[in-house]
């Protein structure tokens, strides 16, 4: 979503690299550039002329003219009010200290709340809570059947009374599922109300009503994130007609500028509270400020990988492929690296993955071309062997590459270059997990081909002999140089300090014939 923003800021932070010292100019010009990508961005105006006054301000201080890095330090400055615009500090949930928690949905028609609805739900069930579901809209045809559907796939109940379609009171629904809550101990209620196309007094009456009925702890406006600057002025009349306590933005998975995102909590004073980026009902979390402004600057997000590994990895089955990688449990075999390869499938694609790691805006082309049915074809391929040819692939001849390619419909060409590429990774894998260092890297122990290009030993230091005397590859220039030496052992005595005829030194003679300062003989003695 905010792939124009981070490339203009890039852009913009690129041209102060290299610069001891920051002019007014500069600094001009970056605010200005800067202004220009957030309005391209879609962000409200007076939210551009508060952040990039602010960031002048900054600039023009000592924190930069002091800087041993003025460039980075402007990035930082920058990232710091990213922060502050999208919210500040992370804001999560308060819940009720007796009874269950109500939590009510607002927003308009085609927001997304219904889904959102199953989504939290979800993400509270994983927390430890048991929500319940109450289909309050019984305006748009098929509402509450799709909660239903919802409520079912991410195992949460779903009270609805009503058909909907139309016909029923919604407000007498909120009230009466605040009871089913407590006779049943859920300890979460999720309120989904109706939308409208656009805002109306209906409309503000009928969430105004429900919210004086269940006294909700929490109200959370539900905004889709690529609706654009109308996104801020509908904020800010739910905030007047009914209020709320945060957002909820959908939809940031999208191709849109992002600017509703960026203006929301400036404009309303309300903070963005959780954030829904994808189509599954697990694309949802905690909307963290920090986070989402590092994305912005292309520092990537890797709290949010490390996070979503922990709760989607088998913690046992990592464990098991890493002793197998140092060799202690085994050799590390096809059926292992398939089940790895499963388990970060279940984190979503590939190109969401890797552009949650720092720096990789630049290759954004390629990972949004990047396809990930590529991974089913290797899964396919893999299934297509037996049992003992992915647990031995060495066995996997000409003839057995033949039947696999035929029985997973691929070429022969792609079985080959699926085995080759299986033993160049075990073999990286297995040496980083010893220790041994990145193939390929300067200055790595063990690493082969470093010496210059590709099949070319490196260079070996001369040969040494004894005493540590370089020794001629020519067996006869060896011989020769080794005759010279012990001629002239032979001519200094066999005194090891080479004093001719052996005969003793007289050291304190020696010293005085040197003319060395007075006292100097006691370090002699």
């Amino acid at each position: 979503m905010f792939a124009t923003l981070s490339d203009r800021l890039a852009d913009t932070f690129k041209n102060l690299r290299g610069k001891g010292r920051l002019s007014e100019a500069d600094i001009d010009a970056t605010a200005r550039e800067i202004r220009i990508a957030l309005l391209e961005a879609d962000v409200a105006l007076p939210v551009v002329k508060e952040f990039v006054a602010a960031v002048k301000e900054r600039a023009r201080g000592e924190e930069v003219s002091g800087a041993l890095n003025p460039a980075q330090q402007i990035v930082k400055i920058v990232n710091e009010e990213l922060v502050n615009i999208l919210g500040g500090e992370t804001r999560r949930l308060r819940y009720a200290k007796t009874g269950p928690t109500v939590i009510m949905l607002a927003g308009l028609q085609g927001a997304g709340k219904t889904t959102l609805a199953a989504k939290l739900a979800l993400w509270l069930k994983e927390q430890g809570k048991t929500p319940l579901l109450v289909a309050c809209d019984l305006q748009r045809p098929n509402a509450v059947n799709q909660l239903q559907v919802n409520g079912e796939r991410v195992g949460v109940p779903v009270f609805a009374p009503e058909p909907g379609n139309g016909t029923g009171d919604p407000v007498g629904v909120a009230q009466a599922s605040i009871e089913e809550a407590k006779r049943k101990l859920h300890d979460v209620v999720i309120v989904d109300t109706a939308g409208r196309l656009g805002v109306d007094a209906e409309l503000m009456q009928q969430a105004a009503d429900i919210r004086d009925a269940v006294r909700p702890d929490e109200v959370l406006f539900v905004v889709d994130a690529m609706i654009g600057q109308d996104a801020v002025t509908t904020a800010q009349a739910f905030l007047e007609g009914v209020g709320y306590d945060a957002v909820v933005l959908t939809k940031l998975d999208g191709d849109a500028r992002g600017g509703a995102a960026l203006s929301i909590a400036s404009i309303t004073g309300r903070p963005v509270m959780f954030a829904s980026n994808g189509e599954k009902l697990t694309d949802f979390d905690l909307f963290h400020p920090d986070r989402m402004a590092s994305r912005i600057l292309d520092m990537g997000d890797v709290l949010t990988l490390i996070e979503q590994a922990e709760k989607t990895f088998d913690a046992e089955q990592a464990m098991k492929a890493a002793e197998k990688l140092s060799g202690r449990g085994g050799e590390f075999t096809l059926v292992d690296f398939l089940e790895q390869m499963q388990q970060v499938r279940k984190l979503g694609s590939m190109s969401k993955i890797m552009g949650m790691l720092p720096g990789m805006g630049q290759f954004r082309e390629q990972l949004e071309n990047f396809d990930d049915r590529e991974i089913d074809r290797i899964q396919a391929i893999i299934y297509s062997m037996t049992p003992a040819e992915r647990i031995n692939p060495k066995m996997i001849d000409g003839s057995r590459r033949q039947r696999i390619a035929k029985g997973c419909g691929r070429t022969v060409t792609e079985v080959n270059q699926l085995v080759d590429r299986f033993f160049e990774a075990r073999k990286m894998m297995t040496q980083l997990a010893k220790g041994g260092g990145m193939p390929g890297m300067p200055g790595m122990p063990g690493m082969p081909g470093m010496g210059g290009g590709k099949g070319r030993k490196p260079k070996q230091p001369p040969k040494k002999g004894k005493g540590g005397k370089r020794v001629s590859g020519n067996p006869a220039k060896a011989a020769q140089a080794e005759k010279a030496a012990k001629e002239k052992a032979a001519s200094a005595g066999g005194n090891p300090f080479g004093a001719p005829g052996g005969d003793e030194v007289d050291y304190e003679k020696a010293a005085a014939e040197l003319n060395l300062p007075k006292d100097f003989s006691k370090f002699l003695k």
